[in-house]
């Protein structure tokens, strides 16, 4: 018998990074982490009734019949034992109260765009600006979305000229798993090439 076990002291611990998955109603983020998830993601999408009529902006996604009320959870591994747990956010201004509870412990995060609503993904953008977390904007290309360039998205958000955008299908497995692996070359590079510590990257409460 093999004396190496998997759990000797020497085998190497994965790292575990809690990522969050944020941006406006709509835009894509319940999808996105269904379909980069190796697992049947948890989700806590509910009917839209009409008792949020008036409440929740739909405009321009009018046909959405759904809301997610509290969070999308799903998890990837990346490479090397890097294993990413996905947090999506509720988009709704109403339940914003949960971003704070949702990213504690998070080392960075995905901002879903919709060139359609553009000024939707501002919350988010200066929520994670604000709190000093770095992030991406990921543009989730719709069928009948404009055709931006990165540079003119970067300008319209007012982003830090570092700051990655990149183009994506959130229904696409290979296309969400390039941009998570956009976010992680971006926080290696935040972090000066170094990857986070296990143990901070471990507070996933």
């Amino acid at each position: 018998m093999d004396s190496r076990r998997s759990d000797s002291p020497d085998a190497a611990m994965p790292l575990a990074v809690k990522i969050l998955v944020a941006g406006g109603f709509g835009v894509g983020k319940t999808t996105f982490v269904g379909a980069v998830s190796e697992i049947r993601p948890l989700q806590t999408e509910e009917v839209l009734t009409e008792q949020s009529v008036g409440i929740d902006d739909i405009s321009g996604v009018d046909r959405k019949t759904t809301t997610t009320v509290a969070m999308d959870f799903g998890r990837i591994t990346i490479r090397d034992g890097l294993i990413l747990y996905l947090f999506g956010t509720p988009g709704q201004d109403r339940f914003w109260f949960m971003w704070d509870e949702l990213s504690h412990g998070a080392l960075g995060a995905i901002v879903l765009a919709d060139t359609r609503r553009m000024a939707d993904c501002f919350p988010a953008v200066d929520y994670f600006e604000s709190r000093g977390l770095p992030f991406i904007i990921g543009v989730n290309c719709f069928d009948d979305g404009f055709d931006y360039a990165a540079a003119e998205i970067r300008d319209a958000l007012d982003l830090n000229p570092q700051t990655p955008v990149v183009l994506c299908d959130a229904r696409s497995r290979e296309s969400a798993k390039s941009v998570l692996t956009s976010l992680v070359k971006y926080l290696l590079q935040v972090n000066g090439g170094e990857r986070p510590s296990s143990r901070k990257a471990g507070q996933l409460s």
